[in-house]
């Protein structure tokens, strides 16, 4: 994958934090995964139709989903992944998409996005089928939001 389509993925995920959740994000070490992999409790599937065909995943833990959840909803407790908060992080990844679609289609390169689907479980392990799949940590403090964005290029 060109690395020009990488940058406004994670343009996109701090600003969107930034501004949605109050979390600052910062860039870990990006590099190439293998498939299959492991993941997280909680990962929110986006696929990407257009130019760039495949898939972006957030994966994260549990904890963590909570915790940003209760942030999006102004500091309201959270104490399970219910219907709300579920639903607060995939949009979330949404609308982080949605704003990186837009940063793309600026400088010329359009995609579509698919709506976000929410997988929840232990042990689960992902495995895009022919695609290559760049790994973008984003630390906020201790935690991580791993953004593996997939592609068929």
């Amino acid at each position: 994958m060109n690395i020009e389509y990488i940058n406004p993925f994670i343009e996109a995920s701090q600003t969107v934090l930034k501004q949605i959740a109050s979390l600052d994000a910062t860039l870990g070490k990006v590099f190439l995964k293998t498939a299959p992999y492991k993941s997280e409790d909680v990962i929110i599937m986006v696929g990407l139709t257009g130019k760039i065909r495949g898939q972006a995943n957030f994966s994260m833990n549990k904890r963590f989903a909570m915790k940003i959840a209760s942030c999006m909803m102004m500091g309201m407790p959270v104490t399970e992944l219910d219907d709300l908060s579920k639903s607060a992080i995939s949009e979330l990844a949404n609308m982080i998409m949605g704003n990186a679609a837009t940063i793309l289609y600026n400088r010329g390169i359009n995609i579509d996005i698919t709506p976000p689907s929410l997988l929840m479980g232990e042990n689960m392990q992902v495995m895009p089928n022919k695609m290559k799949t760049i790994c973008i940590p984003l630390h906020v403090n201790e935690d991580t939001i791993v953004l593996d964005i997939s592609s068929e290029s």
